[in-house]
């Protein structure tokens, strides 16, 4: 990797330099979208104490959810819970912190931290536990609270296509958390189904421009079904 070429030959590289105590903030809805093979290098590094930023956690040995298994998350932003038994066990025996975030809350917070907004408010959340503890103001007659922007150390992200720039597409609906992960990591590494050449993408495609990532790779997926319901004869 040197200059305007982003590209990394393996995992290992693409996680360079992550440590125990860090944050990670992860693009990806459910199954859709994970970045599986990024997390798979965490696992394989074995950092603990991990803050994580993400709608869910992955389930049962797929995903986030195999960084559960030897307890390398200490704490977890997240706004769903369900699909993971794992999680849900560490949750209530309080093994893990789960700070519960509504879900457009916790993407603003995303995009507020790589835009340099340090905070914002917001009405969701006021008069409940969301709220609790938080700077109340009022204006035009209703209540906001402040929300505080998320800053990453590192954020891992899975698109389409890319760059060898690190311009990316992603693809359909797993344009969901990705492209606003991408955005609040001091570092953003991005796996990809396949890098192509620069101006092979047209500027009006891309997603995620360049000036965001750090680090890219091209890997092969899983691309699991989280449910599959079928029609009975």
């Amino acid at each position: 990797m040197s200059g305007f070429d982003k590209r990394v030959y393996s995992y290992e590289e693409a996680m360079q330099g992550i440590e125990n105590g860090m944050t990670v903030a992860a693009g990806g809805f459910g199954l859709c979208g994970i970045p599986e093979n990024l997390i798979n290098e965490i696992k394989r590094r074995g950092v603990k104490d991990l803050t994580v930023i993400s709608n869910n956690c992955g389930v049962d040995g797929f995903g986030l959810g195999v960084l559960l298994e030897d307890k390398q998350i200490s704490k977890i932003f997240a706004s769903y819970v369900g699909e993971n038994a794992l999680f849900e066990k560490q949750m209530l025996n309080d093994e893990i912190e789960v700070v519960l975030t509504p879900q457009g809350t916790l993407a603003e917070k995303m995009r507020a931290g790589g835009a340099g907004i340090p905070a914002f408010y917001t009405a969701t959340g006021y008069g409940t536990p969301i709220g609790e503890g938080k700077e109340v103001r009022e204006f035009n007659g209703r209540h906001y609270i402040l929300e505080e922007a998320f800053h990453a150390d590192f954020a891992i992200v899975k698109g389409w296509k890319a760059d060898r720039y690190g311009n990316v597409v992603y693809r359909d609906t797993a344009q969901n958390f990705n492209p606003l992960a991408a955005t609040c990591g001091k570092i953003t590494v991005v796996e990809v189904e396949e890098i192509v050449e620069p101006g092979e993408l047209k500027p009006d495609q891309i997603h995620t421009p360049g000036i965001f990532v750090d680090r890219i790779i091209q890997g092969t997926f899983e691309k699991r079904i989280e449910k599959r319901t079928v029609r009975e004869a």
